[in-house]
């Protein structure tokens, strides 16, 4: 980072300079455009860049050819945007150059600093972001990059005065500027195979193309959807037994760091001494909230796709005459409808302990409020906010700070891989004590068959090849992202009741969050058209 940081130093000055002389010598506007194309690409593209050098030789005649078509592109797609708002007004092009320059001065920030590629998952992540997560991203350096490639080149760009250019001169620069760039880039189809193949990589990181054009997809995805869900078949009951299952779904935790799953740390020793069931190879369906609590909750694996907007498990469950309870930290999900539904602020009110400022605070009054159930069956959501970065320090209690020194930083590459493990590993080892008070809460319900399934949204990159937090498309996610932990726990008398085989649950091969809807139908012995006994992990685990 230490050469980044002496570019930054030098930016200022070159820019004011830079400026000056255009502002002194009031460029037309067709000059003031090709400054402005050229600017965008070599102020805000050497993250790119520095993909490239890592990726392609870029010092062979080959590789400066490829890398030439890449930026020609990006010059190409600028100018198309540029010119034709020029030419309706001054005013409207330098109000859009001034809003890209602080864009991009962001998305820089979050390209460089977690290696983040700003597609439409990115961006669908980032529209669901709530305050109370983005203020975590608050840092030093986040303001510099805003201040030095956002507000300083705005308030240039504002102050620079432009002459009047005909707007049969500027289609004119427009039209040469396509006819040159496009027989560049016709003339470069040998150099697109490297292209095509690092299209996501690179398409990420094209500024501001890969932010506006990624976030209006994904806009378009959820206009798409239907605004009414679409009713699931009703259900009928085998049995009326008192039943309570719980679904914790938990938020950016990995398997690879629980010892359940051989992390060679300790970061589940309640979880272990207890009879919980560990289920091998569990994989998330998308790596980020929404897509993957939208497909925990739905009876298809939808795999992150914006599909046609079925009715929801809790929705499902509240309509068919079971009583659920929805209890959140966290944030989205899809709309629900359900007898009652209590935020962290709701449960706080009525929270006495350390825990009320982190996940312990969903446990609060949940045995009272299960036994104040009419209803013989129950179903309970704990939404977690688990492991949620950058600032995993802040996602457990004081006591639960074994492993140390932990990285305090936002900026996490400022933390060293061991500072940074240890932060995340103490998440890991607050949410053990959390599942561990779960079932002591379940074990008290006398009379009641109960079982808890935890499983996490998508998992977490921690610097593995300098990615960092999740988000990353499917198709290219590190397995640190995909690959999720899955337990259930079941009371002695939901065993007997199910008659199931803890041997055969432990064997299965492979798990996934699609199991998660049609095996809740399965504790509640529930019969639907849309039930699945084939994902049902307590059918397939029972004794015939």
């Amino acid at each position: 980072m230490k050469s980044n940081f002496t570019i930054f130093s030098l930016l200022p000055a070159n820019l004011c300079t830079f400026f000056k002389k255009i502002s002194k010598s009031k460029p037309r506007t067709s000059t003031f455009v090709l400054l402005m194309t050229i600017l965008n690409l070599t102020l805000y593209h050497w993250p790119l860049l520095s993909f490239a050098n890592k990726n392609l030789a870029i010092l062979t005649l080959n590789g400066m050819q490829t890398l030439l078509t890449v930026f020609a592109v990006i010059y190409l797609v600028t100018a198309l945007v540029l010119y034709p708002l020029f030419i309706l007004s001054r005013r409207l092009g330098k109000a859009v150059c001034v809003i890209f320059a602080i864009g991009n001065s962001l998305a820089t920030y979050f390209v460089v600093t977690y290696n983040v590629i700003l597609d439409k998952t990115m961006m669908g992540n980032i529209f669901n972001t709530q305050y109370s997560e983005s203020e975590q991203f608050l840092s030093l350096k986040l303001i510099a990059y805003f201040i030095v490639l956002g507000l300083i080149p705005a308030w240039l760009i504002i102050r620079t005065s432009i002459q009047k250019t005909s707007r049969v001169r500027l289609f004119l620069h427009l039209t040469i500027t396509v006819i040159v760039a496009s027989t560049w880039v016709w003339q470069s189809q040998s150099h697109w195979l490297w292209i095509d193949d690092h299209a996501k990589q690179l398409g990420g990181r094209i500024m501001p193309w890969s932010y506006v054009g990624n976030a209006a997809r994904y806009q378009s995805d959820r206009a798409k959807q239907n605004i009414v869900q679409t009713l699931l078949p009703d259900a009928t009951f085998r049995s009326n037994k008192k039943t309570v299952v719980v679904l914790v779904i938990g938020e950016s935790a990995r398997a690879e760091n629980f010892s359940l799953y051989g992390y060679d740390r300790l970061t589940n020793p309640l979880l272990t001494a207890s009879d919980v069931i560990t289920l091998k190879k569990a994989t998330s369906c998308a790596t980020y909230t929404t897509a993957s609590v939208k497909c925990i909750l739905s009876h298809v694996n939808t795999s992150g796709v914006f599909s046609e907007n079925f009715e929801t498990l809790p929705s499902y469950l509240q309509r068919q005459g079971i009583d659920v309870i929805w209890r959140t930290k966290n944030w989205g999900e899809a709309p629900i409808k359900v007898s009652s539904y209590l935020t962290s602020g709701d449960l706080k009110k009525h929270c006495e302990g350390l825990e009320c400022d982190y996940d312990g605070v969903l446990l609060t009054n949940l045995t009272e409020q299960i036994r104040a159930s009419d209803k013989q069956k129950v179903f309970v959501v704990l939404h977690q906010t688990g492991s949620h970065g950058p600032s995993y320090y802040s996602k457990y209690p004081k006591e639960f700070e074994v492993f140390k020194p932990v990285c305090r930083s936002v900026e996490l590459n400022n933390c060293t891989q061991k500072e940074l493990i240890n932060a995340y590993d103490n998440t890991i080892l607050y949410n053990d004590h959390f599942l561990d008070n779960l079932r002591q809460i379940l074990d008290g319900l006398s009379q009641t068959s109960s079982a808890y399934l935890y499983v996490s949204d998508h998992g977490e990159s921690l610097g593995e090849g300098g990615i960092y937090l999740h988000g990353t498309p499917h198709t290219i996610a590190p397995d640190q992202q995909l690959k999720v932990p899955f337990f259930v726990w079941m009371s002695q008398s939901f065993i007997d009741q199910k008659h199931i085989s803890v041997d055969k649950l432990k064997q299965r091969e492979q798990s996934t969050q699609a199991n998660i809807f049609h095996s809740v139908m399965g504790a509640f012995d529930m019969d639907s058209e849309i039930y699945n006994k084939d994902l049902d992990m307590f059918e397939a685990a029972a004794n015939k």
